[in-house]
């Protein structure tokens, strides 16, 4: 069916409106992430382009993270925009009240919600995970590779006078702890030098400490030892944060990862917290949008468009620390994961339910 004539004009309005907001968050963004760029390859060999490159890779995984905001302010000028053409009261004389307009808006961040997460979401996490690859190669740590799949952990490390491969494997990994441990040690013409094997490796420190350990050398002799020390690059600190930018994975990615991070017996809290935060994105968009209509019909006294930014910001930022927060509790599993993130949700949806059934009495 298609739309009535003034359900098309305010969905072309309020899209034109997000539109505005979100090229202002993206010019914003560059020109306050690229001298965090600049500052990055100021002692690097590199061209000049690179940090206006990165910047742009970053870009769309910012913009991710800040859609509620947008979408808040998005709102107000939209509802500025009515008021200031009049055209609020030339609705309501037409018998289009107060909660149509709220509801056409709403479905309208709802639907842009799913489409979001169903498409711009992967495009932003390709461009993320490209961003991570080229700022990568410029690390100090450039020549250390890790990742986690169905086989357990993977480590790659040059030694460092460079003359050393390291091949690590684990089975099974805990907090500090690697389980069924074995490290290949190659030249680098990738022969085989030796082969170690440990029930158990300590991983508190840079200096492992393995136990129960069998040693298999390139002439076929096997040593045993109770106890072993290998000096790496990675810690249990370092190695539980391989993963900890998310927005650089794409939802099935994060399914994966999560199934993979079950099979060696590692938490994947932090995953399961990204894949519902990334889920409940369109009802937060939503929710935000009955916000931000209920925000300025009540308001519609106010003039002043500074002065109602500042009420925007300042409501985004109470509803950022109840998100952020009950996230802490899942983090900490205090909370199961779910509820940590539809919490918040359950309660700003029954602030916008309570004042949608008050809103056609302004």
């Amino acid at each position: 069916m298609m739309l009535k004539q003034y359900e098309n004009y305010l969905t072309k309005l309020f899209l034109k409106n997000i539109l505005i907001i979100l090229i202002v968050f993206i010019f914003l963004s560059f020109f306050l992430n690229i001298f965090e760029e600049i500052k990055y390859f100021e002692n690097k060999e590199n061209e000049i382009y690179y940090p206006i490159v990165l910047t742009i890779l970053n870009i769309p995984s910012i913009i991710f993270e800040i859609l509620p905001f947008i979408f808040l302010l998005g709102v107000m000028f939209f509802f500025i925009s009515l008021y200031e053409n009049e055209e609020i009261e030339l609705l309501r004389s037409n018998g289009i009240n107060n909660l149509k307009i709220t509801m056409i808006i709403s479905i309208v961040s709802l639907v842009t919600g799913i489409l979001l997460i169903v498409i711009y979401y992967s495009f932003s996490a390709n461009l993320k995970s490209l961003y991570l690859n080229i700022k990568y190669k410029y690390s100090n740590t450039g020549d250390h590779l890790a990742v986690v799949n169905e086989d357990g952990l993977w480590m790659k490390e040059i030694s460092e006078n460079g003359n050393r491969i390291f091949i690590i494997n684990a089975r099974n990994y805990r907090v500090d702890n690697l389980q069924n441990l074995k490290i290949t040690e190659l030249d680098n013409n990738y022969k085989l030098i030796n082969t170690i094997v440990s029930e158990n490796a300590d991983i508190t420190e840079k200096k492992w400490v393995l136990t129960n350990v069998k040693i298999f050398s390139e002439d076929k002799k096997t040593q045993n030892l109770n106890i072993y020390r290998y000096a790496s690059s990675f810690d249990g600190e370092i190695i539980s944060n391989l993963y900890s930018n998310l927005n650089s994975l794409n939802i099935l990615q994060l399914i994966e990862l999560r199934e993979n991070y079950k099979s060696i017996g590692y938490s994947a809290t932090d995953v399961k917290l990204h894949l519902n935060k990334i889920y409940s994105t369109p009802f937060y968009l939503t929710l935000t949008t009955i916000i931000g209509a209920l925000l300025m019909f009540k308001l519609s006294f106010i003039k002043s468009r500074f002065f109602l930014i500042v009420i925007g910001v300042l409501v985004s930022v109470i509803f950022y620390y109840i998100n952020y927060f009950s996230i802490l509790f899942g983090k900490n599993e205090t909370l199961p994961v779910e509820a940590s993130i539809w919490l918040p949700q359950i309660l700003i949806f029954l602030i916008c339910a309570l004042g949608l059934t008050r809103l056609n009495e302004n």
